[in-house]
Parts: C-alpha cells; sequence; structure tokens
C-alpha cells in the first residue's frame, strides 16, 4: 500500500524540486496522522494484543488478538535490540495502560494499567521441543561427563518417540492421495447417513405406534437382553384377566361373609373340574336309568320333571360339596369360618 501512495500526487505549480520531496515541500510527514508526535519520539501504530488480560479500570477481559491505536516509544536496549513500549486505551472504558517488550525472555511485560490472565504451562508436558538454555549450552561445552549423560537421555527420547512418529508416517500414506481420501470419507459418511435413516423411521413409527413424544437413544445390546428377559417372565394377558375376574368372584359379598385362607385361579379350576366331574357321572346314570324305562323307573310323570328333580340334586350336592371342601381346608390351615350357609342351602 506505501508504494501506492506515492503515485499520482499532486504537485502545485510553486514546488520547487531543490527542496527536496514533495513531504519536505509541504512540511507534513508520510504517516500524515500517525506521526503528530513525532517530535516527541512517540509514533501512532497498529498493537495487537499479545494474550489475554483483565482491564484494571472496567475489570473487563480483553482478548488476545484485539487490536488497538497504541503510542510507541523507544525507552532502551537490551544489548543491540531496541525496548519499545506501547501505551494504549481501553475501547470498553477510559482506562490506559502500558506494555513494553522482553526481548530477553521473548515474551510481553505489561507496565501499568491490567493484569495478565496466567494461562501457562509447561511446554515438555505437550512434548513440545525445548530450545537449550544458555547456562546448559555453557556446561555441555565444558563438562564431558554432563554431555554423554545428556546425549544418553536424547537416545531414549529418540527411541519412545520412534513408534510414534512411525504412526505418523503410516498415517501420511494412507492421507497421501487427496482424491481417494476423499472417496473414502464420502463412503463412510453415506453408510452412516444410511444407518441414521433407518434408525430415524423405526424410532418414527415406534412413536407413532404407542403415541408418545418423546426422543429415544440409540439401542444397545443390553437393551436387547434386557427386553428378551422381560418379555420371558411377562404373564399372559388373557391369563392376567381370568385371574383377576376368578378373585372377584370368589371374594365375598359381605364383611361378615366367610373368609378362607385360599382362593384365586387355581382353586377355582379345581372346584370346576371337580363340578363337570359329578355332573358328567350323575347325567350318565340319570340316562341309562331312563333309556331303560323313562316312564316307571324314573318315578316321574315325564322327562321335564324329572329332569327338574335332578337338577335340584345336583345343585345340591355341589353345594354341600364345596363347603365340605371349604372346611376341610379351612381345618387344616388352622383358620376358623365366620359363616356357614350350608344348612340353609340343604333345607331350601
Amino acid at each position: 500500500m506505501g508504494e501506492r501512495k506515492g503515485t499520482n500526487k499532486y504537485y502545485p505549480p510553486d514546488y520547487d524540486p531543490k527542496k527536496g520531496g514533495l513531504n519536505k515541500f509541504l512540511g507534513t510527514h508520510a504517516l500524515r496522522e500517525r506521526a503528530r508526535k513525532i517530535h516527541l519520539g512517540i509514533i501512532i501504530i497498529r498493537f495487537e494484543m499479545p494474550y489475554n488480560i483483565w482491564c484494571e479500570g472496567c475489570k473487563n477481559h480483553i482478548g488476545m488478538g484485539v487490536r488497538y491505536n497504541a503510542e510507541k516509544t523507544k525507552i532502551g536496549m537490551y544489548y543491540s535490540t531496541p525496548i519499545y513500549q506501547f501505551r494504549m486505551k481501553c475501547h470498553l472504558c477510559d482506562n490506559h495502560f502500558e506494555i513494553k517488550t522482553d526481548p530477553g525472555n521473548l515474551d510481553y511485560i505489561i507496565v501499568s494499567g491490567a493484569r495478565r490472565q496466567e494461562n501457562r504451562w509447561d511446554p515438555t508436558q505437550n512434548e513440545q521441543i525445548v530450545p537449550e538454555t544458555k547456562e546448559i549450552q555453557k556446561k555441555l561445552f565444558d563438562d564431558p561427563m554432563f554431555k554423554l549423560e545428556h546425549q544418553v537421555k536424547d537416545v531414549k527420547a529418540a527411541e519412545e518417540a520412534k513408534p510414534g512418529i512411525e504412526r505418523l508416517y503410516q498415517r501420511n500414506d494412507i492421507w497421501k492421495d487427496d482424491y481417494d481420501a476423499n472417496c473414502r470419507l464420502r463412503d463412510a459418511f453415506r453408510t452412516s447417513k444410511k444407518e441414521f435413516k433407518l434408525s430415524q423411521e423405526r424410532d418414527n413409527e415406534l412413536l407413532a405406534r404407542t403415541s408418545l413424544d418423546i426422543k429415544l437413544l440409540p439401542e444397545t445390546e443390553e437393551d436387547r437382553k434386557l427386553a428378551g428377559l422381560m418379555r420371558l417372565q411377562a404373564v399372559p394377558a388373557q391369563e392376567k384377566e381370568d385371574e383377576t375376574f376368578s378373585d372377584i368372584m370368589n371374594k365375598p359379598a359381605l364383611p361378615s361373609a366367610t373368609i378362607t385362607s385360599f382362593g384365586g385361579l387355581k382353586t377355582q379350576r379345581l372346584i370346576n373340574s371337580k363340578l363337570s366331574s359329578k355332573d358328567l357321572g350323575i347325567v350318565k346314570k340319570r340316562n341309562s336309568i331312563c333309556s331303560t324305562s323313562p316312564t316307571e323307573t324314573c318315578g316321574h310323570k315325564n322327562g321335564s320333571q324329572a329332569e327338574g328333580v335332578d337338577q335340584k340334586k345336583l345343585k345340591v350336592s355341589t353345594v354341600s360339596d364345596s363347603t365340605e371342601e371349604t372346611n376341610e381346608k379351612t381345618t387344616s390351615n388352622g383358620l376358623s369360618l365366620v359363616g356357614d350357609y350350608s344348612s340353609s342351602t340343604d333345607s331350601d
């Protein structure tokens, strides 16, 4: 940019080349406003913050890389290297802070107006190559034993770093061809995209079927095993419904009714099996008698009356049998009955 500023400049009619350049003739500086304090040894430059700082005026954080218009001043020398100091104004308040160079340590030092944010670490922990200090270099030159020990440590460090360097070489060989590397990456991306799309469709189908509006996590092998175990331990719905129905039917209607220590689906099945066997025996006996002499042997005027008598006998016998069975089981369990309706049933 500087070389283009010299072109297409306007030279007034009274310009005298003997006075020197155009800036000398006009009495101006090439940097214009940036050199307004040049007579004080100050020049305005664009300064970039070398690290993170805290402003002492407003206590705000100023990040590394923020640029300011700073006043540059030469304040001393470090051997043959000049030391410069920069003074700038905070863009968030009216505070000014000053920073100077430190050529001896290759760093910047805050003079006033700010505080450095400490984010330092040991470069050896990051496996960085740290140059030797002047003291160690002098000791390596003067002390042969120290030089030998230092060489042994260097050889050991090189042996430890050799596997990592070989892995880096292999990785560079894999990604050496840009076209092949791009093809492999795109193939892997397509495969993962298809799998993600299929899982998304399955999740949406499951959410629509269950009427849920939640975010599903990816399925794992442990989830599949737990689901299989729960499926094996699950009770069929029809069996559970039958058991609930039988419990409701066996539950006494009145608080003072008989309460037994047994019940449920197994007891109901046992009673039903006994009732069915007794029904079959009575019906077979009645059919065999009625088949020989329907009017004489049965002792009834017609078949309907005989059927009514048999049904009444069957009802009485089944109720009495179930009552006796209940009494036996209750006595064996050591429980007493609150009420007994067998006598009233027999009288009916």
